[in-house]
């Protein structure tokens, strides 16, 4: 984390103080794709708080990034006013166009600030509360809640679609203008922006883990090693799995919601399964159940994904299906793993090639 502070605190600093013809010079590209990889991080660390920590291996949170993402999309949209293609100061362009005559009711109170962050962690609060207080409540586990969750955003997917949901159909929100008056062109707002995403990221971190490193925590690792011996125990499950599991959506619909901004754009392709599928790769490349491990996978698959798409397009979505078999069979615990047992042995080497101290005792 410290690491992170530095660099979401130097790369600005080198994008608007150094010239651009300098070697030393960040590009307001390289920051907005650094951003996307930070947002990307925050969302694989709550997929680890709940599958690393709890054994809910979700399929679904693609679903709570993108709630996140249309609520903060929906306060973008209406910040945009009457300098929209038809000039409408009360109604997005897609609606004039699909002969809306009104404003939704649930797009009220989206033109204040304050009121579309608390969407952002309201909405995905309600989704994964209801969902979660019917899946638990039936002690659904293991490879059938995996199906339900990825069912539940297939679902949102279609529904996001349709043109009659209001949210702009599969074209989703976009021509984004500013952003608390400040303009989303702008490279003192994109960095601003990549800052408060790295910001986002540690304070996330530092709430996981102290989560995971109180009683709570300890009762977390307990269900999901031994879930019938912990309820046996006296322990209320459900209510635990529940509050983690609400906790993590709130995260991830914060991760949606810093993302929309920096990339321009929201449509209903982010509900896919596919997207989901991929955290799950992020956070096993990177190690499940150690929090800085999911940080790091996410930056280090989507790094591969930036490169491997520009050079070998056609392949890429093979190479990112076996680098999840090759971490499942070769890297059970992830790159951190790894390196954490690498350490291991070789303090293991260093204790038994250190030379034995004489006791002085006799012969």
């Amino acid at each position: 984390m410290l690491l992170v502070l530095a660099v979401i605190i130097v790369l600005p600093m080198l994008n608007t103080m150094v010239p651009k013809d300098s070697f030393f010079h960040v590009s307001s590209f390289t920051i907005g794709l650094l951003g996307k990889y930070l947002c990307f991080a925050l969302l694989a660390l709550a997929v680890d708080l709940i599958w690393g920590y709890c054994g809910i291996l979700s399929l679904g949170h693609g679903a709570f990034f993108a709630l996140g993402g249309y609520a903060m999309g929906m306060y973008l949209m209406r910040q945009i006013g009457d300098r929209g293609m038809y000039g409408n100061p009360e109604l997005p362009d897609f609606m004039v166009f699909l002969d809306w005559k009104e404003l939704p009711w649930y797009w009220y109170g989206f033109d204040n600030f304050g009121f579309a962050m608390l969407m952002v962690l309201v909405a995905p609060a309600i989704l994964a509360f209801v969902f979660g207080w019917l899946a638990f409540r039936s002690r659904v586990t293991g490879v059938y809640l995996s199906i339900i969750t990825q069912a539940m955003t297939y679902a949102l997917l279609l529904a996001f679609f349709r043109n009659d949901m209001g949210f702009g159909g599969n074209n989703g929100l976009t021509d984004f203008k500013d952003i608390l008056g400040f303009s989303l062109q702008s490279d003192i707002t994109k960095n601003t922006l990549f800052f408060c995403s790295g910001f986002a990221l540690i304070l996330a971190y530092f709430l996981c883990r102290f989560v995971v490193s109180s009683k709570l925590g300890r009762v977390l690792v307990a269900i999901r090693d031994a879930e019938s011996r912990t309820r046996f125990t006296g322990y209320r499950v459900e209510h635990y799995k529940l509050f983690v599991f609400v906790l993590s959506a709130m995260l991830a619909g914060v991760a949606g919601a810093l993302y929309v901004p920096q990339v321009g754009i929201i449509n209903p392709g982010e509900f896919s399964p596919i997207n989901s599928i991929e955290i799950i790769i992020w956070v096993a490349v990177g190690g499940r159940g150690c929090l800085y491990g999911a940080v790091i996978g996410a930056v280090l698959v989507n790094y591969g994904k930036t490169y491997f798409t520009g050079a070998f397009p056609e392949i890429w979505l093979f190479m990112l299906g076996g680098l999840f078999v090759v971490s499942t069979l070769f890297l059970p615990q992830g790159v951190v793993g790894v390196v954490q047992q690498w350490k291991d042995s070789r303090a293991e080497k260093k204790a038994l090639s250190a030379p034995v101290a004489d006791s002085g005792a006799p012969s």
